[in-house]
């Protein structure tokens, strides 16, 4: 199908019915979650992974020694939202037993993408230094495409904690930032043809060793199924350990509720 509305292609607010009440929803369980913990002494908060303002973590620990590390990075199109708004999907992977960091980072327009995935892979390290064990990184919209870019053989992640990123999953992620170049939210974002290229993972080899799975709402917009796909389709012929699910009867904003329950589908396989 040829797309002549480039800005339509990706809106999800004007395609989704109730799209306001999830996003109002999200900060509230958020906030609950996290004063729950923090009361109960398993919140580190406002952890600094670098010197920048928005350079800060959350990170919220099990009840009980770790089995490991999970990182959610949020999406809102590099442009939107930080860490307090996100933290309710932590709660999945805390109650099968891991601690979950969840990161902010610098948005657009002051930062570029590129900026953006350093960011975030400095986030996974110092996470890292502070959780032994395995560790995964799921990511929601363009945090699914920041958490591909860690997967990627140009990744700044640190050689000793690449070791340890076991699985990655992109939840509607963005791979190929190209059709971004002919949306109005480019002006915010200051992409190029040449900047959409390098930090497109579809136009990027994949890191060996590393388990990766897209997971995409099966209501979603055409676009959103055609750019997870496209991840899975090329990596696969690069011969990476990947996997694809389709989540039927998920939209783009329903389609992480699973994180907030261990036995959800998602949450079984992101830690699986």
């Amino acid at each position: 199908m040829r797309i002549a509305d480039w800005d339509d292609a990706y809106a999800n607010r004007d395609h989704i019915h109730g799209a306001a009440q999830y996003i109002d929803r999200w900060p509230v369980a958020a906030r609950a979650f996290r004063d729950g913990l923090a009361s109960a002494g398993r919140a580190r908060l406002d952890h600094a992974y670098g010197p920048a303002p928005r350079q800060r973590l959350d990170l919220f620990a099990p009840d009980g020694a770790a089995r490991g590390l999970v990182v959610f990075v949020h999406g809102g199109y590099w442009m939107a939202f930080d860490k307090s708004v996100w933290s309710g999907f932590a709660a999945g992977a805390v109650a099968a037993g891991w601690a979950v960091a969840v990161p902010s980072y610098t948005l657009a327009p002051a930062a570029r993408i590129a900026e953006m995935t350093r960011e975030i892979a400095a986030a996974v390290a110092e996470a890292a230094r502070l959780v032994p064990g395995p560790v995964r990184a799921a990511g929601h919209s363009a945090g699914g495409h920041l958490v591909a870019r860690l997967t990627c053989a140009d990744s700044t992640l640190a050689p000793a904690v690449r070791d340890r990123l076991a699985h990655v999953v992109p939840i509607s992620g963005l791979h190929d930032l190209r059709p971004l170049l002919r949306t109005a939210m480019n002006a915010t974002l200051g992409l190029d043809p040449v900047a959409a290229a390098a930090e497109s993972p579809a136009l990027l080899t994949p890191r060996e060793g590393v388990r990766v799975t897209t997971w995409v709402g099966g209501d979603e917009r055409p676009e959103f199924l055609r750019q997870s796909a496209l991840l899975a389709n090329v990596w696969t012929g690069l011969g990476a350990d990947m996997a694809s699910v389709v989540d039927p009867g998920t939209h783009h904003f329903s389609v992480i509720d699973g994180l907030g329950s261990a036995d959800s589908a998602l949450t079984r396989c992101l830690l699986g």
